[in-house]
């Protein structure tokens, strides 16, 4: 466990003094702004690389938004400190003797995989499909994932050895309650890139030609594959491993059905990041 000189966790610099329960995750360090023109107090913030770390006071409640960059390799560091800062002594380096639960909501953007699911639609992730691979490098009771779910997508897929297994991941039934009753919910494709991992096809082929259409007519427990981005299903399979909460809320900026594009959703952003907030303040 390495730490930074000031005795907080390396990359994140935080330790579990400064970090509130309630986390939300976004990618884009500048959007950890919003939250500080939002809050009535910052308590807490620092910035290192691409992990902007800020914590709050909302209405009296206590927050902490942390950005996490792109990618799963990134989820796997911020969601990993986040649970150091939480449950390890940092001194002493040894587990804390009472178990500290968070809740993280990832707050981000996505492309739908549907028409009827169209840009500046609100899914959350009831769900989520690991395509990356990353919850294969942990031990873990297979009990946290939902393993009826991965054979029958592996079945479905069909996708080759060539490929890291996929592994799925319920979201926390509380979070999705307490922030989503209103929202489209569906199940979160993650895949470990934007270009070829997600179909896009640039100057070399993708080695899976029809992986959005394989994923679109994918569905469990009465819920499609509604959209595909690149961080939730580490944020969930590392929240369940670890004893934490976890949902994403993606703002739909994109249709890959129906070629449409949402260029400026500035302000749609920040009436999502201050509904989810309201929600779990009360």
């Amino acid at each position: 466990m390495v730490l930074a000189p000031n005795g907080s966790l390396y990359h994140i610099y935080m330790t579990g003094e400064v970090l509130a329960d309630d986390v939300f995750l976004v990618g884009d360090p500048d959007r950890v702004n919003m939250f500080k023109a939002i809050f009535d107090q910052v308590e807490y913030e620092s910035q290192n690389r691409e992990l902007h770390a800020l914590t709050g006071l909302y209405h009296g409640h206590r927050f902490t938004a942390l950005s996490t960059g792109m990618g799963c390799d990134n989820i796997d560091i911020v969601v990993t400190e986040l649970d150091a800062a939480a449950n390890m002594d940092l001194k002493a380096r040894v587990p804390k003797a009472n178990h500290r639960t968070l809740n993280m909501v990832r707050i981000g953007t996505s492309g739908s995989l549907h028409s009827e699911v169209p840009v500046g639609s609100l899914v959350a992730s009831a769900y989520a499909i690991g395509l990356d691979g990353l919850l294969n490098y942990y031990q873990h009771d297979d009990a946290v994932l939902e393993e009826a779910m991965t054979q029958a997508f592996v079945r479905h897929a069909q996708f080759g050895d060539r490929f890291a297994r996929p592994y799925c991941v319920k979201s926390s039934p509380s979070l999705l309650t307490c922030v989503a009753s209103d929202m489209v919910h569906g199940i979160t494709a993650t895949a470990p890139g934007f270009y070829a991992p997600q179909g896009r096809n640039i100057r070399i082929a993708p080695a899976i030609a029809n992986l959005n259409e394989t994923l679109a007519s994918f569905a469990w427990d009465g819920l499609k594959v509604t959209n595909l981005e690149m961080e939730t299903s580490a944020i969930y399979g590392l929240s369940k491993v670890m004893g934490h909460n976890a949902l994403t809320v993606c703002l739909i900026i994109a249709n890959r059905a129906d070629g449409t594009f949402l260029n400026e959703y500035h302000d749609q952003m920040r009436d999502t990041i201050v509904k989810i907030m309201e929600r779990m303040a009360k």
